[in-house]
C-alpha cells in the first residue's frame, strides 16, 4: 500500500467520515478511510438514536438546522427502511414550564418546515383518558403527539462504510493516522495498525478530517497546521432500564432546568432514557456516564413516571462526546448542533477540510456539502451529486414502512425461529437477513448459539461483511444483543471471534505462500 495515491483520504470512521466515503466512492473517486478503532465506536454509537429535526433547537432560533434535518427524515427512512422507522412522541404539558400555546406553535412549525409527506402530523392528547397518560404521575390535562424517527445508529455508519467499500473505497479499521504532511499538491499520510503496530503510507490529493472529538488533535498534532480550539466537547449520557410501559410511543419531557430528555421503547424489553448535556474536558476515549448524570436521569424520569427509579433498576448505561463547533455559547445546551466545514489550503497546496459539529440526521447533507467545497478545487468531483438521496443502503432495497411485511415473509420461510428473532434480524439487516439464514432448515443449521439470539451464522456475516473483529463490535455496536447476554457468554464469543480471525489469517498466509510457489 506504500505509495498508493488516493483522491481523498478520510480520518475518522464515524457517521460523517463514512457518509463522505460513501458519497465520494459513488462519484467514482478513489477513497481511503482510516478509523483508529471500530467504525462508529465513539460518538456515532452513543446517540439518542433519533432521526429528528430537533424540536428544542427552535427555541434557539436554529430554523435552518431544523428545516434541513426535517427534510432529511423521510429521505433517510426511504434509503434505510430496515434500520430507520417512525415513532410517535408524546410531549406532556407541565404547569410552570413552557406554556401550552408555545408548545403548540413549535409543533406547528415542526410539522410545516420540512416538507413532511409520509409521517403523520401533530395532534392534541387528553392525557387523563389516553393510554399515553397511564404510566405518568401528576398527569396534566393535555399533551401533544408528533412524529420523528428511530435509527440503529452504529448500523447507519457500518452500512455507509460497507456501501463505500462495495463501490471501491479502501476502509481500514483499527488504523490510526499518526502523521500527515503536505508535499506540494499531495498529502503524505502515515498510518499505524493499532493491533500489530505495522506502519504504512499513502498519498492523497485531499484530506478530510472527520475525527469528531479528536478533530482538533488531527489539525494540531497530526497535520501540524494550526492550534486547537474549534471544538467544544459536550457529554451526553443515557441509561437503560426494564420497560416502564407497554405501548410503543416515546416521551419527550421538560425539566425545570430548561433541559429536555426522552424515554423511548428500546429493544422490545427496555426503556432508553436520556440524554444529558454538559461540557466535557477529559480525553474523549475515557468518557463514561458519571454518577451525577445517572442520578439526574433517574430523578428526572421518576418525576414523570409512576415508577420510582433507582440505581438498582439500571440495566446498562452509555455515554458519548459530541464534538460541537465552538460558537462561544454560554452553555452546552445553547451551542449549535449545525456543522461547520473549514478548508485549509495555502496557495495551491493540497487541501485539508475539517468537519466540526453536525448531527446524525444531516450526515448525508454534510457529505454533499464537503464534496461541493472540494469540487471548487477539483471540478471533476462534482459529478453524480446527490445520488445518496435515492440509492438504498445494503439490505434496504424495499419500500419504507414495509419492514414488518418482510419479517412476516422471512418467518414463513424459517418457521423454527420466533417472531421476535426474525424482527430483530430484519431491523438490523433488512433483506440481508436472508443471507444470514441462508438455506437453514432448523436452528442447528445456524451453528453455535452464543446467547442473546446471536448465532454462528450471524457472527460470520458480521466478521466477513461488516468489519466486526471483537465481541464488543458485534453485541454492543452492530447489535444490542449484549443486553441479553451474560459476561461469560460475551467472553466466550470474544474468544471464538479471535480464534476465527487467527484461523482466517493462517489460511490466507498458506494461500499466499502457495500462490508464490
Amino acid at each position: 500500500m506504500s505509495g498508493a495515491v488516493y483522491d481523498i483520504a478520510i480520518i475518522g470512521g464515524g457517521i460523517n467520515g463514512a457518509g463522505v466515503a460513501r458519497d465520494a466512492a459513488g462519484r467514482g473517486l478513489k477513497v481511503l478511510l482510516a478509523e483508529q478503532s471500530d467504525l462508529g465506536s465513539a460518538t456515532s454509537s452513543a446517540s439518542t438514536k433519533l432521526i429528528h429535526g430537533g424540536l428544542r433547537y427552535l427555541e434557539h432560533y436554529e430554523f435552518r438546522l431544523v428545516r434541513h434535518a426535517l427534510e432529511e427524515r423521510e429521505q433517510l427512512w426511504r434509503i434505510a427502511p430496515h434500520i430507520i422507522w417512525p415513532l410517535r412522541f408524546v410531549l406532556p404539558h407541565r404547569r410552570g414550564l413552557r406554556p401550552a400555546w408555545l408548545l403548540r406553535l413549535a409543533l406547528f412549525l415542526y410539522d410545516h418546515l420540512g416538507g413532511r409527506k409520509l409521517l403523520p402530523g401533530t395532534k392534541t392528547l387528553r392525557l387523563r383518558s389516553d393510554p399515553a397518560g397511564e404510566p405518568l404521575r401528576d398527569v396534566s390535562a393535555i399533551g401533544f403527539e408528533y412524529s420523528d424517527c428511530w435509527v440503529q445508529d452504529n448500523r447507519l455508519v457500518v452500512l455507509s462504510a460497507r456501501d463505500a467499500a462495495m463501490r471501491g473505497a479502501d476502509i481500514r479499521v483499527r488504523t490510526r493516522c499518526i502523521a500527515a504532511r503536505r508535499e506540494g499538491d499531495l498529502w503524505r499520510l502515515e498510518f499505524e495498525d493499532a493491533e500489530t503496530g505495522l506502519k504504512s503510507e499513502a498519498m492523497a490529493r485531499a484530506l478530510i478530517n472527520a475525527a469528531g472529538p479528536w478533530a482538533d488533535k488531527v489539525v494540531s498534532d497530526v497535520a501540524g497546521i494550526g492550534t486547537r480550539g474549534r471544538v467544544r466537547l459536550v457529554q451526553g449520557s443515557h441509561i437503560v432500564v426494564r420497560k416502564l410501559y407497554d405501548h410503543d410511543r416515546c416521551y419527550i419531557f421538560q425539566n425545570p432546568d430548561g433541559r429536555i430528555f426522552f424515554a423511548i421503547p428500546y429493544e422490545e424489553d427496555f426503556t432508553l432514557i436520556g440524554t444529558t448535556d454538559r461540557d466535557y474536558q477529559d480525553a474523549p476515549e475515557a468518557v463514561a456516564a458519571s454518577a451525577e448524570e445517572v442520578d439526574y436521569l433517574l430523578a428526572a424520569a421518576s418525576s414523570y413516571f409512576r415508577t420510582e427509579l433507582s440505581a438498582a433498576d439500571l440495566v446498562w448505561t452509555y455515554s458519548g462526546v459530541r464534538a460541537l463547533f465552538d460558537d462561544g455559547a454560554a452553555n452546552a445546551q445553547e451551542t449549535t448542533r449545525d456543522y461547520v466545514l473549514q478548508l485549509d489550503r495555502p496557495g495551491a497546496q493540497a487541501p485539508m477540510l475539517s468537519v466540526f459539529g453536525g448531527k446524525i440526521t444531516t450526515y448525508r447533507c454534510l457529505a454533499d456539502d464537503a464534496l461541493d467545497k472540494l469540487a471548487t478545487i477539483f471540478p471533476d468531483w462534482n459529478r453524480q451529486r446527490g445520488w445518496t438521496a435515492t440509492q438504498p443502503l445494503p439490505g434496504g432495497a424495499f419500500p419504507a414502512g414495509t419492514a414488518d411485511d418482510l419479517a412476516r415473509a422471512i418467518l414463513a420461510e424459517h418457521p423454527y425461529l420466533t417472531g421476535r428473532e426474525v424482527r430483530r434480524l430484519v431491523r438490523h439487516y433488512g433483506l440481508e437477513a436472508r443471507d444470514i439464514l441462508g438455506k437453514a432448515r432448523d436452528r442447528a443449521d445456524l451453528g453455535r448459539d452464543f446467547g442473546g439470539s446471536m448465532t454462528e451464522a450471524e457472527i460470520a456475516f458480521l466478521m466477513e461483511r461488516e468489519f466486526a473483529l471483537t465481541a464488543a463490535d458485534a453485541v454492543w455496536r452492530r447489535t444490542k444483543s449484549g443486553l441479553r447476554m451474560t459476561n461469560e457468554e460475551i467472553e466466550a464469543l470474544d474468544r471464538y471471534m479471535q480464534e476465527r480471525r487467527v484461523a482466517g489469517a493462517t489460511a490466507r498466509a498458506v494461500l499466499k505462500k502457495a500462490a508464490g510457489a
